[in-house]
């Protein structure tokens, strides 16, 4: 808990300080607007591809087969849309990073051992019907 505290307000310094950088070099107004712009066209992005994303999972059980790749994906869609929707730079990069199929793969691997590790240590308990 202590680390997320860490990281949070490490982060919200690196934003405001990446918030004056960009400011003074092409000017507030257009900072705004950048944002505004990327969080827009973010979520647009990011509920395009989670409907995809549902669309998948929706014939992968049709088949008779377990959706757990397109739930990875959709996990990995969410983060990205919250973080899009959060102003700033690095989140804005971060979300477009998880959000995006051909980069989502780096993250959707590291979040299957993350999930893997979890249920080894019984922390998420699954069920098999």
């Amino acid at each position: 808990m202590r680390w997320i505290l860490l990281i949070l307000l490490v982060l919200s310094a690196l934003e405001i300080g990446l918030f004056i950088w960009a400011g003074n070099m092409i000017g507030p107004w257009w900072v705004v607007i950048l944002i505004i712009m990327t969080g827009v066209f973010g979520l647009y992005l990011a509920k395009k591809q989670g409907i995809d994303t549902w669309k998948k999972a929706q014939l992968s059980i049709n088949r008779g087969e377990a959706p757990t790749g397109f739930i990875i994906d959709g996990i990995c869609i969410l983060i990205g849309a919250v973080l899009l929707f959060t102003p700033g730079f690095i989140t804005d990069i971060t979300g477009f990073l998880l959000v995006i199929p051909v980069t989502r793969k780096m993250f959707k691997q590291s979040m299957e051992k993350f999930i893997r590790r979890l249920m080894d240590k019984n922390t998420i308990i699954y069920r098999k019907w």
